[in-house]
């Protein structure tokens, strides 16, 4: 199991910045990488994202919803991941998110992509697209 660890803060209160988080399905119109996501019955959700040119399909279940402060995810069918993501008040309209997803590689070019940081470098920049389509939405109301 490899693990991804990252943060960004946006300039946003917290509340606006997981209510954007919680419409999974909109991710695909800002997140590069990020190709279909659709909220399925029971808490699933239907993933297809693509890292340096490898799709991956799976299909996550919420574990753990605290409202305004977390979110954790395993998934059940695909590509073998979990993770969680928090948010923190910062003051002044500001949040602080903070990523972790563990994942398995399969194969030798998910153990070479693993080892380049290539899941890492996606995480990193759909946490970077995230906060600027939250800061542009924010900026427009």
């Amino acid at each position: 199991m490899s693990r991804t660890e990252e943060s960004i803060e946006v300039a946003a209160p917290v509340g606006a910045v997981y209510e954007q988080w919680c419409r999974v399905s909109a991710f695909p119109r800002f997140m590069s990488g990020v190709e279909e996501v659709v909220p399925g019955p029971g808490g699933t959700v239907h993933w297809v994202a693509r890292v340096d040119g490898v799709q991956r399909e799976f299909d996550a279940e919420i574990t753990e919803r605290i409202a305004g402060e977390r979110i954790a995810w395993r998934s059940v069918d695909g590509a073998e991941q979990s993770g969680v993501v928090t948010f923190h008040d910062l003051g002044a309209g500001r949040t602080r998110i903070m990523l972790q997803l563990d994942h398995t590689p399969h194969g030798v070019i998910d153990l070479i992509g693993d080892r380049l940081g290539f899941v890492a470098h996606q995480v990193h920049r759909c946490l970077q697209e995230f906060k600027e389509h939250v800061e542009r939405r924010s900026r427009a109301a």
